[in-house]
């Protein structure tokens, strides 16, 4: 992971290099040293990684290893010093900076950087001496890597091992049959060893398939392509050597072969995001005539781009048990046709494959090691108990496999993946947490101009198109809530985490460590992260001894405590907090009773992220936030006994999210109005709490209208009984940019005039759940023939709202889904028991 930690380390180097502090201009000969030999090292250290896991490559391990260690170091180094250059107590700050105790300081740090930094230049002659390459000329590495991760496969295959595709393959020659004008592309995607190949080999195979293409074509494509090579064995496939051929003549020739001709080629194995060879190739090729592609794909992004459409993708799912259960008989009992004759191990083997979650290759790879284990029960028992350790012994397939998937991330997806390491097996992971770590822990890149939330909810997407991490809950929108990854990728990501110092659990020098109630905390100066990794549902007990620990911890950058109960006082504990004062992301997220945030946290000046949602007792939060100017995240949201946000929020540029924001009344001179808003031009995801009137002043009600990257709005009046928040509401415009849209407790009976095609123009996710509504104003059906882009509608518990499908289906014509519950006169609408649990409609090219 050497390459993710020097990718986020200057990261945070660069941050530091633009600041003009004290503490830039004492060392910046030192630091731009430091960064010019990492930035030359950066390129060259992807493939170093992988060959360093090859046990030939010990000293190249070791090497590495110890670059670790001194990048920590430096990264020691820039916390402790930006800490000294903000002590400052008072006085001229030169002054204190020229403090004999200071001094002492400049001094050492000037020489431990000045040490690391020939430490590194050295490190870069062993690498060039040990490899005997330049380090400016990695060719030579990126031979070494390719012939060590070379992958292979052929349209051949053991139908005997093969269960339970029976469904995927029918739809997929579906597909392949009703192909008609120029080249249909179908992607197979998902993750290392889930069965993609061979299924397009059970297609390619198939006796229909056989006689419908009059040319079947195989490539392995793998990581180590040329074009040259895909272009030759295309031809190899169709019975040219092409010996001798140039590389300018073989696309030609490849055309004519296929000129006039049925033809299906797969693409097994494409890793390359650059689709530039693919277009060329496909370019050459002849069109019409029922022709298809099929592409096998760890990465959704890559069927995108060589022109696959979703309605075109095909998943595979984990095995059924009983599937399962199949195929592991198969390959264990081979030697009986895959009969367990030895009834005392089925408990025993189906314990066991349980343990493989599905996952078809970790199947065979056990399979194959009971095939060759004695038939006795407590030899079985024995792998059972071992069952990890034993895979990784006699078959490292399947980790070899998911490794790959690994390798192939870009470096700062390496520390977003390891993130998942500390949490326990079966863990349904909230995306909102995750995100908020890598934006608080620099793990994402931000030097593009795009607003940090953004990027981070790209590198989720990115994880989830490489299928590493599983989508688990999602809205009508596909906006993603929580997430998990299989038990063979935790044990990857923990191995990996422990082998490169990222986490390791139950050691007191661990630099990112999960809260449960039966840790043991030491006070650690490495420690950065320390977050709750709870279950859903559970909490955790946290003794006073152990909050005393971390709060000890001045380094901590990570700090979320939600859904934990304390043995020691809150307002103790909170006070405590207050001196981390490297802390960028602080989660109080459901914990209880938490009624006042004291100004104890003012010092808290580096704070990204604020986390204190459904803290059902808070009232109020103290001025001192508005001194985070760095703030780019404040939760507040599901806080019912909040009664304002103080004022002068509208300071906070930085903010990208705001949820929960309640507006004071009209007579509390100490809150924050909406009109404060405006000031709030970074905003992207809105969420509004309103109950009165007199919250949203006549001189307000144009408060978002100028908010040009909001894109996510929420608007809540739970509890609203009063009649003029409805006129207020009807004149609160959104900005025309609009994404998404969600109305709770709506207490009008008609929708705002302003919810309509001609003012929302970009909207394409509706929601509107409880409340008040009978029917939509005239102006939601559009005039002039104009109509809604919207792509997803959702109605849930409004049972006076009164609405004809033919005329939503008409005025929404891009409607793809729409979600109905709890609405019992929407009886025309296309979905069952819309007066009740309801459900989903998709429009019928959207479901394939």
């Amino acid at each position: 992971m050497v390459d993710a930690l020097v990718s986020v380390f200057l990261e945070k180097l660069l941050n530091t290099l633009t600041e003009e502090s004290h503490f830039v201009t004492k060392y910046r000969e030192q630091l731009e040293r430091l960064k010019e030999q990492l930035l030359l090292m950066q390129s060259f250290l992807k493939d170093a990684e992988r060959l360093k896991r090859k046990s030939e490559h010990e000293t190249l391990r070791r090497i590495m290893e110890y670059l670790r260690e001194l990048i920590y170091e430096a990264e020691d180094i820039l916390v402790d010093s930006q800490s000294q250059s903000n002590n400052g107590d008072g006085g001229d700050k030169f002054t204190v900076w020229l403090h004999p105790s200071k001094l002492s300081f400049q001094y050492q740090t000037g020489k431990r950087l000045g040490e690391i930094n020939d430490k590194i230049e050295g490190i870069k002659k062993n690498i060039s001496s040990f490899l005997g390459v330049p380090l400016l000329n990695p060719t030579n590495l990126m031979e070494a890597h390719n012939n060590l991760m070379s992958r292979w496969s052929s349209h051949a295959y053991d139908h005997t091992q093969v269960v339970g595709l029976e469904g995927d393959t029918e739809k997929m020659k579906d597909w392949l049959f009703e192909a008609s004008d120029g080249i249909l592309a179908i992607g197979i995607v998902g993750m290392g060893g889930l069965g993609k190949t061979t299924l397009a080999q059970k297609v390619f195979n198939d006796r229909r398939v056989e006689d419908h293409f009059e040319r079947r074509i195989w490539v392995s494509v793998s990581q180590t392509f040329t074009e040259e090579k895909i272009m030759r064995s295309i031809l190899r496939s169709l019975g040219d050597a092409c010996l001798g051929d140039d590389e300018s003549e073989l696309l030609k020739k490849i055309n004519q072969y296929l000129l006039g001709k049925r033809y299906l080629i797969v693409m097994d194995d494409v890793w390359s995001e650059d689709n530039s060879w693919w277009l060329r190739i496909s370019g050459g090729l002849p069109k019409g005539n029922g022709n298809c592609i099929i592409i096998t794909t760890r990465n959704e992004k890559v069927a995108r781009k060589m022109g696959v459409y979703e309605a075109k993708t095909h998943v595979p799912k984990f095995l059924s048990e009983e599937n399962s259960w199949l195929l592991f008989r198969k390959v264990a009992f081979a030697a009986t046709r895959g009969e367990c004759v030895y009834k005392e191990l089925e408990v025993t083997g189906k314990e066991i494959v349980k343990k493989c979650k599905g996952l078809p290759l970790a199947i065979k790879a056990v399979g194959g090691i009971m095939l060759c284990k004695p038939p006795h029960n407590h030899e079985w028992k024995r792998i059972l108990k071992h069952f990890r350790e034993e895979l990784v012994e006699n078959d490292n397939s399947v980790m070899a496999s998911l490794q790959l998937s690994y390798d192939e991330l870009p470096p700062y997806l390496k520390s977003c993946f390891l993130c998942f390491s500390l949490f326990p097996e079966d863990c349904e992971i909230a995306k909102e947490q995750l995100i908020h770590w890598w934006i608080g822990e620099y793990f994402i890149p931000l030097r593009t101009g795009r607003l940090s939330t953004e990027v981070g909810e790209d590198c989720f997407s990115e994880l989830t198109n490489r299928c590493l991490v599983e989508v688990v809950d999602k809205a009508y929108d596909n906006e993603v809530y929580t997430c998990k990854i299989h038990d063979m990728v935790r044990d990857l990501v923990i191995r990996i985490a422990k082998d490169d110092a990222f986490s390791i659990p139950l050691d007191g020098n661990s630099r990112h460590l999960g809260i449960t109630s039966d840790m043991h905390l030491t006070t650690n100066r490495k420690l950065r992260a320390l977050l709750t990794t709870a279950k859903s549902g559970e909490v955790n007990r946290i003794p006073s001894n152990v909050v005393e620990k971390f709060c000890n911890c001045q380094h901590l950058h990570i700090l979320d405590v939600s859904k934990s109960i304390f043995d020691a006082p809150l307002s103790k504990l909170l006070d405590e907090i207050g001196s981390l004062k490297h802390l960028t992301y602080l989660s109080l997220s459901n914990t209880h009773p938490l009624v006042l945030v004291p100004n104890s946290l003012e010092k808290l000046q580096k704070l990204k992220i604020f986390d204190a949602s459904y803290c059902q007792n808070l009232k109020r939060l103290p001025s001192c936030i508005l001194n985070y100017e760095q703030l780019a995240i404040l939760d507040v949201s599901n806080c019912g006994s909040l009664e304002y946000l103080p004022r002068g929020l509208g300071t906070l540029s930085n903010l990208q999210v705001l949820l929960g924001f309640k507006p004071c009344k009209l007579s509390e001179s100490r809150g924050c109005r909406i009109g404060e808003l405006r000031s709030l031009t970074r905003l992207r995801r809105l969420s509004l709490q309103l109950s009165h009137g007199d919250e949203i002043g006549d001189d307000e009600v144009t408060a978002l209208l100028n908010l040009q990257e909001l894109l996510f709005l929420t608007i809540s009046c739970f509890d609203s009984h009063d009649v003029d928040l409805v006129s207020k509401l009807d004149k609160l415009s959104p900005p025309q940019q609009l994404h998404k849209l969600s109305l709770h407790f709506y207490p009008g009976k008609i929708s705002p005039v302003w919810l309509n095609p001609s003012s929302l123009p970009m909207l394409r996710y509706l929601s509107m759940i409880s409340g008040n509504l009978e029917k939509m104003n005239e102006s939601f059906w559009g005039a002039e023939n104009t109509v809604w882009k919207i792509e997803g509608l959702k109605f849930e518990a409004l049972s006076d709202l009164n609405a004809d499908w033919s005329m939503v289906s008409q005025v929404m014509p891009s409607l793809k889904i729409l979600n109905v519950s709890w609405c019992p006169e929407l009886d025309s609408f296309p979905v069952e028991d819309a007066g009740f649990r309801g459900g989903a409609w998709k429009r019928e090219d959207e479901s394939s």
